[in-house]
């Protein structure tokens, strides 16, 4: 008998995730990873992660310990994005990165996968790619720290995104995500689609990149994302509890 990958229900986790405020804060990841984001607006978003429970505040590397000092205490995570947003510098490097992001306090480690490489497409290209995610996942999770590569998806053929997929999966990845957000493109329903049908049970998938509202996120959600990277966390959250939408929400990603 063929053996099948276990499935995912969008469908009731979607539902759970929409019932509260505090379920859907769960699941999202507070973002600012513009170029001139500033200290005080790091904190900023910090304090609003710590307020209503996001499931981390997502920063550039250089701030790190600044949002760890910031959350102290408050269980929330920090997370952080490596080799950002390109993909392409040196393994060494994104190892490098990840060892010093992890001393100073991050939890969720995003790193963007080599899609120079692995559109080359060659056998040797292929292992490349693995063993770059392969170097960041033994360093996070010997840490007790999460990995989640980013595809970025609006780059790649369908046959690309079910290999990148695959060997980032068999190289350790705990999320399959779509978007750096940097791109011609972010998160799209079919994409999601493509990703939890091939991460099934194995792995988490993180919808990232143009998620403005609770239309977007839900949409998400139910194509079986069950984390989702926004800047407008704080806007997601009070649509959902009926509150008149804010048109402040900073671009952050």
């Amino acid at each position: 008998m063929a053996s099948t990958l276990p499935s995912f229900d969008a469908a009731a986790f979607a539902a759970y995730t929409l019932s509260s405020r505090k379920n859907l804060a769960a699941v999202l990841d507070h973002t600012l990873l513009k170029p001139d984001a500033t200290r005080t607006q790091v904190l900023q978003i910090c304090h609003e992660a710590a307020e209503h429970g996001f499931a981390c505040a997502m920063v550039n590397p250089t701030w790190v310990a600044v949002a760890a000092s910031a959350l102290a205490g408050t269980g929330v995570p920090v997370g952080v994005v490596i080799g950002f947003p390109l993909g392409a510098t040196l393994s060494s490097s994104k190892r490098d990165e990840t060892v010093r992001v992890l001393k100073q306090g991050a939890h969720d480690v995003d790193m963007v996968l080599n899609i120079g490489l692995l559109k080359s497409g060659q056998p040797s290209d292929y292992e490349a790619v693995f063993n770059d995610i392969h170097g960041v996942a033994e360093l996070a999770h010997a840490s007790g720290a999460i990995v989640k590569v980013i595809l970025e998806t609006c780059l790649l053929t369908f046959e690309e995104k079910l290999r990148a997929s695959e060997i980032a999966l068999s190289a350790g990845a705990d999320f399959l995500k779509t978007s750096t957000g940097f791109a011609n493109g972010g998160a799209t329903v079919d994409d999601i689609t493509i990703l939890r049908g091939v991460a099934g049970n194995r792995a988490g998938v993180k919808a990232s990149g143009g998620i403005r509202s609770l239309a977007d996120a839900s949409a998400m959600l139910h194509a079986g994302a069950n984390r989702i990277g926004a800047s407008a966390s704080v806007k997601i959250l009070a649509e959902l509890a009926g509150q008149a939408p804010s048109d402040n929400a900073p671009s952050g990603y």
